[in-house]
Parts: structure tokens; sequence; C-alpha cells
């Protein structure tokens, strides 16, 4: 009899388990790099249908952006879920070197010289595409400049 009841107890127990694990939204597994190179061409020409909208601290939306809100849009906007922060956005990311970059890869910088800090969408050809400071719109620059390559900090990929 007692034997039945643990049975009983650890089937039921099990069901539970299985029940709400499949109710738990899944982590995404940013690292994996799943998102097709098809998606670059996406992410490049939604990143240019927002060249000139204004910065905005914590923005996200075209009524104004701030750097990773922006990136994170326009990733959204193509069907590509990443991190809503640009410290987010590189740590989850595949590090690849910039020569190996390739239009739609995000490139990172750190203004303060201590932890990222902004990030924006690579172009190619050193170009970038970012929502840059307040005062500012989105706009695109060149790694190459002084200002960015001293702040520089690497590049991520999500695609394959």
């Amino acid at each position: 009899m007692n034997t039945r009841i643990k049975l009983s107890s650890l089937i039921s127990l099990a069901l539970i388990i299985v029940i709400l694990s499949s109710c738990s939204p899944r982590r995404q597994n940013y690292k994996q790099g799943v998102f097709s190179s098809a998606s670059r061409r996406g992410v490049v020409r939604s990143a240019r249908r927002y060249l000139g909208v204004k910065y905005r601290y914590g923005g996200t939306d075209p009524s104004g952006f701030d750097c990773s809100g922006y990136t994170n849009y326009v990733y959204k906007r193509n069907g590509l879920s990443i991190p809503r922060t640009a410290g987010g956005q590189f740590a989850a990311g595949r590090r690849i070197g910039i020569r190996r970059a390739k239009p739609g890869d995000l490139v990172f910088f750190k203004i303060n010289r201590r932890k990222i800090s902004h990030v924006g969408i690579y172009m190619g050809n050193y170009t970038f595409i970012h929502s840059p400071r307040t005062g500012r719109t989105v706009s695109v620059d060149n790694i190459r400049k002084d200002y960015w390559r001293k702040r520089y900090a690497g590049t991520v990929t999500f695609f394959r």
C-alpha cells in the first residue's frame, strides 16, 4: 500500500513538473548565432529607414532612440530577438574581429573607457549606423575616425 501511494505521488509530481515546464518561457540562447545571413540585408535596410530620428535617452521606438534601443528595435523589426542594453548585446553575441564583420553585425564602444556603453549596426567598409547622443540623430559614422577608433571595444554577430 505504501509503495502504491509513493509511486502515485511520484507520478503526480512528475506530471506537474512536465506541465509547469511546458508553460514556462524558454530562455533565449543568443549565442547560437541562429539568425540567417539573409536577415542581414533586412537589418541594414531597416537601419537606414531611421536615419534622422532624434536621440532620446531610454528611447526604444521611432519617436526617439538611444543606441541600444535602436539596435534592439531594428533587429526586432526583422524578427531577431536580442537583449535591450549595449552591455547585454555585447555579452550575448559571438565575438568576431572587425575584419570579419559583415553588414548587420553590431559594433561596440567604451565611451567612458570602463564598460561597454555604446553600440551601432555595422554597414560595411568600416562604417556603422547608430543613435549617438542627446542633440543628435541616427546617423552613419566611420570606425576609423580617431574618436571611434580610440573607443572601439569589439564586434559581435548573431548570424550564422
